[in-house]
This record gives structure tokens, sequence and C-alpha cells, in this order.
């Protein structure tokens, strides 16, 4: 079994990474700012936490050494360019030397479906920009990297589904920008198995491989709105009426969610990302290359958004498999 060092461990994603790897019998360590952001890893038998600044390529390079693997899931979602950049590019950046310099001959990398280091500059948004720029960022003649690429992400603690539902308790509609926009979200449990086997493979120095995660269907945002109101039984399981909005109200719309206190449920930055289809390609590996059969989101969303509980029912289930 490997040593595998991992950014991001305490967020969303990190914590089911982290336990999929102890399951696995890995050793694992995990990078965080603050110890207490991890309390619900520090009894995973197989864990330790470290407070680290991991923006420090000295402390950084000290902490990955002895590691077999480094993982690297930290990223934004909203920010300025400069925030943008410093996260998705800078990061990934030290990360590969401090990879390189400790010897350490792998990273595995969660970038972004739509992500194109080809043509970085081309993407519509800071995100997809950067995202595309960091991939660029960890290429080193040393290092193996191993990159997926997930569409939206699912699960009992999202911030996604829970959110739109949440808002449906509240609100009698859902005016929404972009609302055509699609997606092919994936069940946070497979992003996790895949990061997983991403650890286990084994790629030749100086290469870069990709996989797509994508769950096996294809949704407007319009669709996973509502869905999110049916699946949560609101309105009698009819959900809330979503009302699509043009552009510029759009625009409109997220000017105003930028200024309320708190991580905005969607920016201007968001919206310019969305003018990409947030689908497979097709053009490189997806799960079943990792022997991946992805979940369908509708019973796992109305479990989670109906029950509350991360470990009931069909999710529990799918989790002890």
């Amino acid at each position: 079994m490997s040593n595998i060092f991992i950014l991001g461990g305490t967020g969303f994603v990190g914590c089911h990474v982290v336990h999929k790897l102890v399951t696995q019998g890995h050793t694992v360590t995990v990078a965080t700012r603050r110890a207490r952001h991890a309390r619900a890893l520090l009894t995973l038998p197989t864990v330790t936490v470290l407070e680290l600044d991991v923006h420090s390529p000295m402390a950084l390079e000290q902490a990955v050494a002895g590691h077999d693997v480094v993982v690297n899931l930290v990223a934004i979602l909203h920010g300025n360019e400069a925030a943008f950049h410093k996260v998705h590019v800078e990061l990934p950046a030290h990360v590969a030397r401090a990879a390189v310099a400790a010897g350490v001959p792998r990273v595995v990398h969660v970038s972004a479906l739509g992500a194109n280091p080809q043509q970085p500059l081309a993407a519509p948004s800071h995100y997809l920009r950067s995202k595309s720029m960091g991939e660029l960022a960890l290429g080193h003649p040393a290092l193996a990297v191993l990159v997926l690429r997930p569409s939206v992400i699912f699960g009992a603690e999202d911030k996604f589904l829970n959110v739109f539902a949440g808002l449906q308790r509240v609100f009698p509609c859902m005016p929404l920008a972009s609302a055509q926009a699609r997606f092919q979200p994936v069940w946070v449990e497979d992003v996790a198995r895949a990061v997983a086997r991403l650890v286990q493979v084994r790629a030749a120095a100086g290469a870069t491989r990709v996989w797509e995660a994508c769950g096996p269907q294809v949704y407007t945002l319009g669709d996973l709105v509502h869905g999110a109101g049916v699946w949560a039984g609101i309105a009698q399981g009819r959900g809330r009426p979503v009302i699509p909005l043009p552009a510029w109200a759009g625009r409109l719309q997220a000017a105003l969610m930028q200024l309320a206190p708190g991580e905005p449920l969607m920016s201007a930055d968001n919206l310019d990302s969305m003018r990409v289809d947030n689908v497979a390609t097709g053009a490189v590996a997806g799960l079943s290359d990792l022997g991946i059969a992805p979940a369908a989101l509708e019973p796992i969303a109305m479990d989670y958004l109906q029950r509350g509980r991360s470990g009931h029912g069909l999710l529990g289930l799918r989790r002890r498999v």
C-alpha cells in the first residue's frame, strides 16, 4: 500500500477520498491550515493531520518528502482572477516542484470538466482558464501526472442540490440564469473511487494522463434546480417552477448575489463557465476505464434531500459496497 499526501483532504470531496484510501489500506497525510478542520478525520487509523501553509513552497517540499503520491484536491468556485490564479495555477506549480524536489514520482490532480490545456486562454471564464493553466503547471519531465476532470459533483453534503432545495422551501418560484446550461453530475463517492484508483495507476515520468468523471445522464441547470425541489418532496413533490432569465437579467441576478455576505450562489464568472457544456467529451478516458459504473443521480439525491442523513438507505448501502 502507498503513503499518500493530500491537499484539500478536509473538504467535501476530500473527506470521501480520505475515507476511501484508508479503507483500501493506504497511509494518508492530510495537509490543512487548521487542524480543527480535520476533526472528522482524526479517528481514522492511518491518517496523520498536518498543519501546513500549502502555498509555502519550502514547507510543501518538506511535507511531501517520503510519500509515494501527492493528491491535489484544492479548488475554489468564486473569486477574482488573482484568487483563481493563486489556487488553480500557482499551487499546482508548487506541488509539481515540491514533488520533484522530494523525489515523489506521481501527482493525482482533480481539475474540472471543460479545462483545456491545449488552448487555456480560449476558455470563457477565470475558473476554466485557471483550471486549464493549472494542468499545464504540473508538467515536468520527472513527474507522472494523473488528471481527473469531474462534472458538477453531488452528494449528501453538497452545496449544490441542497442549496437549491433549501431555496425552494422559502421561495414560491426559482428565477434562474443559464437555465439551459448542460451538466452531467457525478456522485462524490464515484469521484472518490476514481481518485483511489488513480493513486494506484503507474505512469511514465513526464506523462500526463486524463480521465473525465461524469454520471450516466445529462441535465440542464433548470432540470437540476427543479429536480432538487421534486426530489426533496417540496410542494407535494412537484417542486417550484423554474423561470429562465434572459442573459441581461441573469447578469443582474449574479451581480446582486455577489453583493450579499458570504459565498455567492452564482457569480458572473460562473455564468461565463456555463457557456461551455459541462458534459463528457468522449475524447479521453472515463470512469468506466477505471472500472467504475457511475451512479444515477435521482435515487441518491432523493434519499439525502428528503432524509438529510448521509448514511441512510441507498446512499449508505452504496458506501458499504
